[in-house]
């Protein structure tokens, strides 16, 4: 895991805790507005990290995004919850299924295909349009997906306050995330990274 504070202030009353999606990285959200401290957790190749005290704030707000939601749900088996609220967007638990999440062939070819052209390809259905040429580390995220494809989600609890999903979400199926989620739903018009849709954190939060 990594972890990286995006917005760090000593007046700050809330923190914003953010589990990110694979591969693509803050620059999806840096536009959304907010007074909070912002916490960004990424790479899933090994959940072992602990984050950083945040006791000190009056109130501590998870948001999960895409991959983020299953790594979230793993990584907090056994841990203390220090959240407040806890909102889940554009991903599911267990997050590779046939019916419920990724469609296990989909990731396996993603998997097998990996490279900085593929990757192109994949930003493009993500965000519903072509994105500037964005290189990765083809061999750290093809581990990541890998990690994420060989974790026993078994029995793993998951507890949200608030549940977004994309009506035209390419990568988790809209009708995946319909029958993935037994809470009331919360639906968007945009794509996977559907972060155009607002403004400001306390839009998603609220």
């Amino acid at each position: 895991m990594q972890i990286q504070w995006l917005k760090s202030s000593p007046e700050a009353s809330q923190v914003i805790v953010i589990f990110g999606g694979w591969a693509i990285g803050a620059e999806a959200f840096a536009h959304l507005n907010t007074t909070s401290d912002i916490l960004y957790i990424s790479d899933y190749r090994d959940l072992e990290a602990n984050l950083p005290e945040l006791h000190h704030y009056e109130k501590r707000v998870l948001v999960a995004w895409s991959f983020g939601v299953a790594s979230y749900c793993h990584w907090q088996q056994g841990r203390a919850d220090i959240f407040d609220c806890k909102i889940a967007l554009n991903g599911s638990m267990p997050p590779i299924d046939r019916l419920t999440g990724i469609p296990p062939l989909v990731l396996q070819k993603t998997i097998n295909t990996l490279s900085i052209d593929s990757f192109q390809t994949f930003l493009a259905r993500c965000y519903g349009k072509k994105q500037p040429h964005n290189p990765i580390d083809v061999a750290a995220r093809k581990a990541e997906l890998l990690a994420v494809q060989e974790r026993d989600y078994t029995g793993v609890a998951q507890n949200w306050d608030k549940v977004w999903i994309s009506r035209h979400d390419k990568i988790f199926p809209f009708a995946n995330m319909q029958r993935a989620w037994q809470a009331p739903l919360n639906i968007l018009d945009g794509p996977h990274v559907p972060f155009a849709s607002w403004a400001s954190w306390e839009e998603i939060i609220a």
